[in-house]
């Protein structure tokens, strides 16, 4: 966060107008607001007096509350993780339950629909596993974890990492055994309305 961010911000958690700040600080308003729209910088004595009304340290001020700015950014991370998660469960859903009815129902243009479906679930799939990456999260306990909000320490992280060619193995099977059954099933179901 700049200073120009960091006093404005303080100056309206502490309920001050600019006219008020300028008062204890012994500058005028218009030098406030000039800080605020970063068109000046304060000296060393205004940014004692800053940090002595805002009741904060010097470097919290000129640096920013950055354990503050880090829980902003990855709470908006986890709530797009989050979103995107859900997206891309109910993309693949359609993905198995769509293919059959929607070629019996539209014939080509069904699968065109289809394709459509496919490519929006494989680009929330995409998006999912940067996530995945960027946080270093793969397996189920790793994934937990993050949803939590914690991190795993360096030996359940290395025992995760070994698991992490197994569970890819069994989750693709499992996902291949699953859409073969839906897609079995479909075809039951729409062989009789011929």
């Amino acid at each position: 966060m700049e200073i120009a961010n960091q006093i404005k911000r303080l100056r309206v958690k502490k309920g001050l107008s600019q006219d008020e700040l300028a008062e204890r600080i012994y500058v005028s308003r218009q030098t406030v607001s000039n800080w605020e729209n970063e068109k000046t910088y304060p000296d060393i004595k205004s940014l004692l007096l800053l940090s002595e009304v805002f009741e904060t340290s010097l470097d919290a001020l000129i640096k920013g509350d950055l354990n503050e700015m880090k829980r902003q950014i990855d709470g908006q991370e986890y709530a797009k993780f989050l979103r995107n998660s859900f997206i891309l469960t109910a993309f693949m859903l359609l993905i198995i339950i769509t293919p059959i009815p929607l070629g019996h129902f539209l014939g080509w243009w069904g699968m065109a629909v289809y394709l459509v479906i496919c490519a929006v679930g494989m680009a929330f799939a995409v998006k999912i596993e940067r996530y995945k990456k960027k946080y270093d999260i793969q397996t189920y306990k790793e994934i937990s974890a993050f949803m939590d909000g914690k991190s795993l320490s360096e030996i359940e992280k290395a025992r995760e990492e070994g698991k992490r060619p197994y569970q890819k193995l069994l989750l693709a099977a499992g996902a291949a055994l699953t859409a073969l059954a839906v897609t079995a099933a479909m075809f039951m179901i729409f062989k009789n309305f011929r």
